[in-house]
């Protein structure tokens, strides 16, 4: 293994490594993708306190999700499409996520089904929900993730309708990837990541292919998943969804404060700010940006995890210094992912984290429990002068 010191570096062989249409799929974000990178350039403005001459022995990341015990407040994101960055990508993930002591979230539009990821791993993992017209299928969906003891729902609600997304456009994105001159030649460079793919489990949604009649293809099951989001998604069948799951429900895209308080008023659990990456509404304020009036919105009366633009564990200390009580991330593993594999999230897990115990440390703090704004220097105008 090439010696990899930040995350930047597994993105780089991953670049390296995967077909185009799907590093593009994960690096870019909608339109113009302001968004996205303000996503992270907003974490450069937060500065940190060093304090020294304090007792830095004993140093714990260890914190609780949702009342699950992990080894530090992270979770891996719902990713759709992860088993195309590399063979079996869920599994892989999910089997490291678990022996790394944090979340797994399985997106609704992966390519290992809910099934294949239980039947790999021994921890329950949390499942996404994207709501959808078939209700029959979302019904049945739900109950596979109850049959295959996952602990949590994660209901995405920004994305009833698809952000444009210019360069999956451009590339024609599809699972497994349509055979053009375009692809084949780009696919011809990528010979270790095809003859993984060979071997792999699945390379279509396994969520989806078998559970819907009339889908066995590529082209049937686009024209389906086209018109199956749910665009009359409301607070009244989030609350009905909630229902239907009977446990731990996280509801992930909250941008908004008075979102916020309506998330709190349904009985979530959990919320997750979050703007999808920078893949929905570009031109909305960066998650981290948001953060703070969301969280004076909930009062603490709901879980908050902060998400979209966590490439450093001082971004996740940064997140929850500002008050969050638990961060997801979804390019960095992915980096990690389709660099090398299982070894690659872990490798992102162990960067992230060491990144996290040691500016812990320098910061003059030995639990994660006890980070606060006090060891930040926030811009005045960080929230910004907005009149809405």
């Amino acid at each position: 293994m090439p010696v990899i010191t930040n995350i930047q570096d597994l993105k780089r062989i991953y670049e390296r490594r995967v077909p185009r249409m799907f590093f593009d799929y994960a690096e870019s974000g909608s339109w113009t993708e302001q968004t996205f990178r303000e996503n992270t350039s907003d974490f450069e403005q937060i500065r940190l306190r060093q304090r020294v001459a304090v007792d830095m022995s004993g140093r714990s990341t260890a914190a609780q999700m949702i009342g699950e015990d992990v080894s530090m407040p992270v979770s891996l994101a719902p990713v759709g499409l992860t088993g195309m960055q590399h063979a079996d990508g869920e599994i892989k993930a999910a089997k490291a996520a678990e022996e790394f002591g944090v979340p797994f979230t399985l997106s609704t539009m992966s390519i290992n089904s809910i099934e294949d990821v239980a039947e790999a791993t021994t921890k329950p993992f949390w499942f996404q929900l994207y709501t959808m017209n078939d209700e029959d299928y979302v019904r049945r969906l739900i109950q596979r993730a109850k049959d295959a003891k996952c602990s949590a729902l994660v209901i995405t609600l920004d994305l009833q309708i698809l952000g444009q997304r210019h360069k999956d456009l451009k590339n024609g994105l599809s699972a497994p990837p349509k055979l053009t001159p375009k692809t084949i030649a780009n696919l011809m460079t990528k010979w270790a990541w095809g003859i993984e793919m060979l071997g792999a489990k699945r390379r279509e949604f396994g969520n989806i292919v078998g559970h819907v009649e009339g889908i066995s293809d590529a082209s049937s099951l686009g024209a389906w998943t086209a018109e199956q989001f749910d665009l009359s998604l409301d607070w009244g069948k989030i609350a009905k969804l909630k229902e239907m799951w009977g446990g731990k429900v996280i509801l992930k895209g909250i941008l908004d404060a008075e979102d916020a308080r309506m998330a709190v008023k349904v009985g979530a659990d959990a919320i997750v700010v979050s703007n999808h990456g920078g893949r929905q509404l570009d031109g909305a304020l960066s998650s981290i940006r948001m953060l703070p009036q969301i969280l004076d919105a909930v009062g603490g009366e709901v879980e908050v995890i902060l998400d979209s633009g966590i490439r450093s564990g001082q971004d996740v200390l940064k997140s929850l210094a500002m008050g969050a009580n638990g961060t997801m991330i979804g390019r960095a593993f992915v980096y990690g992912l389709g660099a090398m594999g299982q070894k690659g999230v872990t490798k992102a897990l162990e960067v992230i984290h060491k990144e996290l115990d040691t500016t812990m440390a320098l910061c003059g703090e030995r639990d994660i429990a006890n980070l606060g704004r006090h060891n930040l220097l926030i811009p005045k105008n960080f929230e910004g002068n907005w009149q809405g």
